[in-house]
């Protein structure tokens, strides 16, 4: 499969996309007043504690005081509680889990502490931040918190973890955790040392950076995101990658030389006049994204609505007959939905509940198959994800983790129109608003003229559809009714001025 790495990089946004056999696989926007501060540490102090919802809200120099809870907070009196680093970008290695205190055993209001955003804000939230400092390199993570040595998930082979578990033994000298990314997979001694005097020289240097900052203060911010995505999503299989800036161009250099001095890689300066995500065909893929109706090969659909609550997914027959029989049909609709699903959530970044509206299948066998297929999409995906089996109407509960805002929150505002609702009042419900608004000006007083301005097709509908109401009207109120049209006005917006 052929795999390539798009960066457009400009002052205002940075767009990366990587492609599968020339489709989008993953995509990755940043705006310049939008800078992911996911993975950032800063010194904080702790403003309140709450032990009926063991947590407390920490002030580390946002515009929102920041969520902590009792599981991710560390201290020396402490166990040295953790949650497999759920939080981080890298979600593959095996949960360990010990009982912490209660908080307010851990945390007093006013007291300092050093945390790292493990969660960006979103809505209306805070950012949730952990104590548990994790500095991810290449091959590996470390966690300087804990004493834990974990194996990434995704390295299956009992002798490969039993291998990489005895060269982590033999390079720790203190008793930092460690995890193992799957990048580390057939990495020898030399390139983890080389990661771990790396991570360790920078947890001395952000210690050391705390000892002389105010409260609250940034004392580490992560890798940009170019850089970021590399870290995460570079694979030995990537064919190249191309970037439109020199500027970013040379900083990937750097970074390619400096951590991963063994990869054999291409990388290109994109330089032709033609936009960079135009070349390559892009745009009309991220349009395609941004679409509530996915079309399916077979002539079936599915329909996503996100909301702030869930993410909603409608799978639909369309245009697809089948050849043989109905549940033969259903089977073959359900099955191809669920691979683009599985897409669909990657490459939007859609996080939190997902409720999936299969087609009602009657076969138990073709549910289970259907599931399975689920699962093993799913697998693909570097979000944690649980999924429940499919009930008996269909549906399928699955969670899948929030990594910062969806493509939509990012690309997306709600509509001034219809706020959100995906819908607006139609022309006749107007119409008959502002009659019954005519109706109750009237009871206020005489009025001889009464104008209404509104959008110019409702008043269109006024004056020909809905003439015969209007006339009507005039002769109940006994006053004139004056229609203007206001082009620049909402469709759903009205005003009545009475005139004595």
């Amino acid at each position: 499969m052929a795999r390539e790495m798009i960066f457009n990089c400009t002052d205002y946004e940075t767009r990366i996309a990587v492609l599968e056999n020339g489709t989008v696989s993953d995509l990755h926007i940043e705006r310049i007043d939008e800078r992911s501060i996911a993975g950032n540490i800063y010194t904080g102090r702790v403003v309140r504690v709450l032990p009926g919802m063991q947590a407390a809200f920490v002030d580390i120099g946002l515009e929102r005081t920041a969520f902590l809870h009792a599981a991710d907070t560390h201290n020396e009196l402490s166990p040295r509680a953790f949650l497999a680093a759920e939080d981080t970008e890298e979600e593959e290695y095996a949960d360990y889990v010990e009982e912490a205190l209660p908080i307010e055993e851990i945390l007093t209001e006013g007291q300092v502490v050093l945390a790292q955003v493990s969660k960006e804000p979103l809505a209306t939230k805070g950012a949730r931040i952990t104590t548990h400092i994790s500095l991810p390199g290449r091959n590996l993570v470390l966690m300087p918190t804990l004493s834990h040595v974990g194996i990434s998930r995704k390295i299956k082979d009992e002798e490969e973890r039993k291998r990489l578990r005895e060269i982590i033994d033999a390079l720790r000298v203190d008793d930092h955790g460690i995890i193992a990314r799957t990048a580390s997979e057939s990495k020898g001694e030399k390139e983890l040392g080389t990661d771990y005097e790396y991570l360790v020289r920078l947890w001395n240097s952000i210690q050391h950076k705390r000892e002389t900052a105010g409260v609250p203060e940034l004392v580490h911010k992560d890798l940009g995101v170019s850089l970021r995505t590399i870290r995460f999503l570079y694979t030995e299989d990537m064919e190249r990658m191309v970037i439109d800036s020199p500027q970013e161009y040379r900083k990937i250099k750097e970074f390619m030389a400096a951590f991963m001095p063994d990869v054999r890689y291409r990388l290109d300066l994109y330089e032709r006049p033609e936009p960079i995500f135009d070349h390559f065909g892009i745009e009309p893929d991220i349009e395609k994204i941004l679409r509530k109706k996915v079309w399916l090969k077979s002539g079936g659909y599915i329909v996503i609505e996100q909301t702030e609550a869930l993410c909603s997914i409608d799978v639909n027959t369309g245009k697809y007959v089948g050849k043989r029989d109905l549940e033969d049909t259903i089977l073959k609709i359900n099955l191809e939905a669920v691979k683009e699903i599985a897409y669909q959530l990657r490459v939007r970044n859609i996080g939190g509940l997902i409720i999936i509206d299969l087609i009602d299948m009657e076969i138990e066998e073709n549910r289970e198959t259907v599931y399975n297929a689920l699962v093993a999409e799913l697998e693909k995906d570097r979000s944690k994800t649980s999924i429940q089996k499919i009930s008996e109407l269909g549906l399928v509960e699955m969670t899948r983790q929030r990594r910062g805002k969806s493509l939509q929150e990012t690309m997306c505002e709600t509509c001034p129109y219809c706020s959100g609702r995906g819908s607006i009042k139609s022309k006749t419900t107007i119409c008959f608003e502002i009659f019954r608004a005519l109706e109750r000006e009237s009871r206020t007083g005489s009025p001889k003229t009464i104008s209404v301005l509104a959008h110019p097709d409702i008043t269109s509908m006024l004056l020909e559809h809905e003439r015969g109401v209007t006339e009507k009207l005039e002769k109940k109120l006994n006053a004139k009714i004056l229609i203007q049209a206001e082009k620049d006005c909402h469709l759903e917006y009205f005003e009545i001025i009475p005139m004595h």
